[in-house]
């Protein structure tokens, strides 16, 4: 007997997941949250999904509900008999809290991937860890999708001269994930060292490189409150950047990060709809992602290759 794909959505990523299941040729499965009076909810499905490969879409950014219904909605697909559970994460929360940076910390990314294979889920598929490495953390596979996919074929229609673009790194961490972009469009990469006082909070920033001259590429995988890339775009413009853009993937957007973008020196800051916006700013392009969604669902389902992706892979 064929078993068929079938997708549902957790009501944080309802608007993402109606896109992925359109662009793999369906609509999305029938699903409902039940809510009591006290706040409780329940995941209920509303067809047989016995023997399917069953794609669960929910980000898992805040509220920590969003979590909690995606572990719930793993869990009923297993008591409902799913042949093969995958949690489709487009923006993995808590990716932050990946080690014990200070005393007395929990590692929360540890606990969700813990949570997540508990709750029964075979697979996970999520887009730009913060830290690759939390893949460590699954004893079940993770399906990594890359955002340079999107990123560059937006970054090559905008017909930047390549003599004087450059990217650059916020901060440390990103390095990797940007050097790959710049090998790409084989030109040169810049740093932008910070130190913090305290989360979201930046005491020093140094640039490492020389930006004269150049238009500057910024690249994240998540932004916050935007004091880093405000802070970056400053700099890189006191040390004689022509312009300077960002791109990050996951628009966490919180505390004063709007009002950060829009008075900051970026041309813009162009982002994934892994999240939503809370509003939208000129500065702001989201770009979308159902398409490389569906195509890695599709090769998964298929047991074809997730990596094809990935556009720098490409020239390597």
């Amino acid at each position: 007997m064929d078993h068929s794909v079938k997708i549902f959505s957790g009501t944080g990523s309802t608007y993402l997941a109606e896109k992925i299941a359109k662009s793999f040729g369906g609509s999305l499965g029938a699903l409902t949250i039940q809510k009591f009076s006290d706040g409780e909810f329940q995941p209920v499905f509303q067809e047989s999904i016995r023997g399917d490969y069953v794609f669960l879409v929910q980000s898992t950014f805040a509220p920590s509900d969003n979590l909690m219904e995606l572990l719930m909605m793993i869990d009923a697909a297993r008591r409902a008999s799913a042949g093969y559970i995958t949690a489709v994460i487009p923006y993995f929360g808590f990716a932050r809290q990946d080690r014990k940076d200070k005393p007395r910390v929990a590692i929360a990314s540890k606990l969700v991937a813990n949570l997540l294979t508990t709750a029964g889920a075979d697979r996970v598929m999520t887009m730009d860890l913060h830290a690759p490495q939390i893949q460590g953390f699954f004893d079940i596979p993770v399906d990594h999708l890359d955002s340079s996919a999107i990123f560059i074929p937006y970054i090559e229609s905008l017909n930047l001269d390549k003599s004087n673009l450059i990217f650059a790194s916020p901060d440390v961490g990103s390095t990797n994930r940007v050097r790959e972009v710049a090998k790409y469009f084989e030109v040169d990469m810049v740093i932008c060292d910070k130190q913090r006082k305290r989360a979201n909070e930046i005491a020093a920033m140094t640039v490492i490189g020389d930006v004269t001259g150049r238009n500057v590429v910024l690249i994240d995988d998540i932004c916050d409150t935007a004091g880093t890339l405000s802070k970056s775009a400053a700099i890189l413009k006191e040390r004689g950047a022509l312009s300077v853009r960002a791109f990050c993937t996951h628009p966490v957007l919180s505390g004063n990060a709007y009002e950060n973008i829009a008075g900051s020196q970026l041309e813009e800051l162009v982002v994934c709809d892994t999240i939503p916006l809370k509003k939208q700013i000129d500065k702001i392009k989201v770009l979308p992602t159902a398409d490389l969604f569906a195509v890695a669902i599709r090769n998964t389902f298929e047991n074809k290759s997730i990596s094809s992706l990935f556009i720098h892979s490409s020239r390597k």
